[in-house]
């Protein structure tokens, strides 16, 4: 991926990202340094590009739409795939078929795949607005929103394939 922080840049000002959205998004490339550094076999620079790009979709909505909207707005302005595959499925541990159509969302998956998928989703579950939390904060937060034990449950699996082996 070339110049990744010339390309953040130049979205950033395209989309008119709001520095919240700025400042959100660069806790959870801090925080996914802090998983990051446990893989050899990561590409650091998509790392980079997914985490300071996965919420471009909040300047058009902060419903849970913001994730394909703003992979579609990604892929409007000619943002390498992978980097849009990061952000549409981003939101949470991933969001399932079956979920997805009950939300309403247009048929795509939303479960991460990838590695970097995997890492970006997770580092933004770790960040509350711009500040670190830990997983105990975030099933915590999860269940006072009343989510669904399928999605917490989802959450510990992706916590405990990046991290439970390092921690």
């Amino acid at each position: 991926m070339d110049n990744v922080d010339l390309l953040i840049e130049d979205v950033y000002k395209r989309l008119e990202c709001s520095d919240y959205i700025i400042d959100h998004c660069r806790v959870v490339y801090e925080r996914s340094c802090d998983i990051t550094k446990f893989y050899d076999d990561v590409d650091l620079d998509l790392v980079k590009a997914g985490c300071m790009l996965h919420d471009v979709g909040r300047t058009v909505t902060s419903d849970i739409e913001h994730a394909y909207i703003g992979a579609d707005l990604l892929r409007d302005l000619g943002v390498d795939e992978r980097v849009c595959l990061i952000t549409e499925r981003h939101v949470g541990a991933g969001i399932t078929r079956s979920e997805a159509r009950l939300l309403g969302l247009p048929d795509r998956i939303y479960v991460p795949e990838t590695l970097e998928e995997k890492i970006v989703a997770h580092a933004d579950n770790l960040v509350h607005g711009v500040t670190k939390v830990d997983l105990d904060f975030v099933i915590d937060k999860w269940t006072n929103k009343n989510m669904k034990r399928e999605s917490i449950d989802m959450l510990i699996s992706l916590h405990e394939e990046l991290l439970g082996d390092f921690l």
